[in-house]
């Protein structure tokens, strides 16, 4: 048998007997290694006292008892393996979103599921997962703003969005600003709730606007106190005179429910609007969304700012205001507003004055001249016609319009939108107002020119020339060229080496030539 067959505990054992010194075990020849036996354990056994000795003396016998009792120390414990988990579960992390702690959707025996998804509406599934959705907005409401992360900022933004009161009024650039500055408030059951300081959007519970009645002090006071007892607890009163007096009773009728809104964004409510339709009392434990009135005020004060940012950069850019002073400026700013014209729109036609003065921000206009022209009749006859001919265009931050209306000139060239044109206007009427101080019409005057004053009536003509004769030009270069392609058989377009049909067509057998 050989060596590497036997155990190994068995092979040191009989090298002992033999007294034989027991090599290394690791450098025994042919002996392969086993991971599950600890060697220096076994070679500890190999020289225990007495076991080399030949003689059957009890030492001998004593050290062989020993050897067999611990030679099990050398084989090392067995490491118990758990099932490996899958690579997909390892690499799931927990985003902070709720999709995936939604359960879903399974097959279901409930037949209203189905006519449910067959009349379009909602499913038992999806109406579970709103109702999640909405649990994690009212925890985010519920802390500072400051805390929150860009995920719930995003979630608040994505339900405010869904509101229909709050997307009409504000556009989606600003619902997002004002989304990170939203509170929640809980109110108990009985309150009152005064709106005069924002927007404010019921997201649970119920409520009940008040309104007012009035009583007469002249009635039973028992009468009095009993109806006001019936209709709710929480009113005010206002003495008018000595026999009326103004109750704030909660309404019978009107019911403020889940994402119902009440108060106003401005801080300053319109005159002549009811008070008591921004207040309401709770008729549960309410929890409502409020958009202070002072948040938005901020953001339409920033937005102002901007554009006249904006509108100033742009009149300093006008080759006629570049060395205008920045208050001057400001001037014209605050009487402009932007305004969007369609390609080909009309904006001034010649001997006409023009009803704003124009800054250019994006876009070009065409200007046109009229002149009269001769068209040629049949029987050597001609005819007088007006024409426009294009002398130039407006380009970006160009002006226009200036003296048309500060010296009531009319315009001596017709105005055309090339494409959509974005300009910044000022209207006539706030010009030649009492808007616009009387320094500042007279630089206006001293700075500005006419548009494409500069052409004189000979001018036009010799382009009116130029461009009839191009015209006529290119008519007989083509007509001369199709003529004389047609006399030597040639057709556009069919030359030589620019067909590859795999038969010829009938009507071009004869017209070919054959080389």
């Amino acid at each position: 048998m050989p060596m590497n067959s036997l155990p190994t505990a068995i092979l040191a054992h009989m090298v002992a007997i033999n007294n034989v010194p027991p090599p290394p075990l690791r450098n025994i020849p042919g002996l392969r290694l086993n991971r599950t036996i600890n060697y220096d354990q076994l070679n500890a056994l190999c020289h225990i006292r007495g076991l080399k000795s030949i003689r059957h003396s009890s030492l001998n016998l004593t050290a062989h008892n020993t050897f067999i009792k611990q030679y099990r120390q050398i084989f090392l414990p067995e490491k118990t393996t758990l099932p490996k988990i899958s690579q997909l579960g390892e690499k799931r992390k927990f985003t902070g979103k709720t999709d995936e702690m939604i359960p879903q959707p399974e097959e279901s025996h409930n037949i209203g599921v189905y006519v449910r998804q067959a009349r379009g509406g909602p499913t038992l599934y999806e109406e579970e997962r709103a109702a999640m959705k909405f649990i994690e907005f009212l925890a985010i409401l519920k802390k500072v703003p400051i805390h929150r992360t860009i995920h719930e900022h995003n979630t608040v933004w994505r339900m405010l969005k869904k509101i229909p009161v709050l997307a009409s009024q504000l556009s989606d650039e600003h619902l997002k600003i004002l989304s990170k500055k939203v509170i929640s408030e809980t109110w108990i059951k009985g309150s009152t709730v005064i709106g005069d300081d924002g927007l404010y959007v019921i997201l649970k519970g119920l409520a009940r606007p008040r309104v007012k009645v009035l009583r007469s002090l002249t009635e039973d006071t028992d009468s009095i106190n009993s109806s006001i007892s019936r209709e709710s607890l929480a009113f005010d009163a206002e003495l008018i005179d000595s026999t009326l007096a103004e109750l704030y009773l909660p309404s019978q009728e009107l019911v403020l429910r889940k994402w119902s809104t009440f108060g106003s964004l401005e801080v300053d409510p319109e005159t002549g609007v009811d008070a008591t339709l921004h207040s309401v009392v709770t008729e549960d434990d309410c929890e409502i969304l409020k958009i202070p009135a002072k948040e938005y005020e901020k953001l339409k004060l920033e937005k102002i700012k901007r554009e006249n940012i904006r509108k100033l950069k742009l009149i300093h850019k006008c080759p006629f205001y570049e060395n205008w002073p920045t208050l001057t400026i400001y001037d014209l700013v605050s009487l402009s507003e932007w305004k969007i014209f369609p390609p080909g729109h009309v904006l001034v036609e010649s001997g006409s004055v023009i009803s704003f003065v124009g800054f250019i921000n994006s876009g070009y206009c065409n200007i046109y001249r009229n002149v009269v022209g001769l068209v040629r009749l049949r029987l050597n006859k001609v005819k007088k016609v007006k024409k426009l001919v294009y002398m130039g265009k407006l380009k970006e931050k160009e002006s226009f319009g200036e003296i048309s209306i500060l010296l009531q000139d009319p315009f001596s060239c017709t105005i055309i939108t090339g494409g959509e044109v974005e300009m910044m206007i000022i209207e006539d009427k706030d010009i030649l107002g009492k808007s616009l101080d009387s320094v500042t019409k007279e630089l206006m005057i001293q700075t500005a020119k006419p548009t494409f004053g500069h052409l004189t009536e000979e001018d036009v003509k010799n382009e009116y020339v130029q461009k009839v004769q191009e015209k006529e030009w290119k008519y007989f270069k083509n007509k001369t060229i199709k003529r004389t392609l047609q006399c030597n058989g040639v057709l556009p377009g069919f030359g030589k080496w620019d067909h590859y049909w795999p038969t010829i067509p009938r009507n071009l057998k004869d017209t070919l030539v054959s080389y």
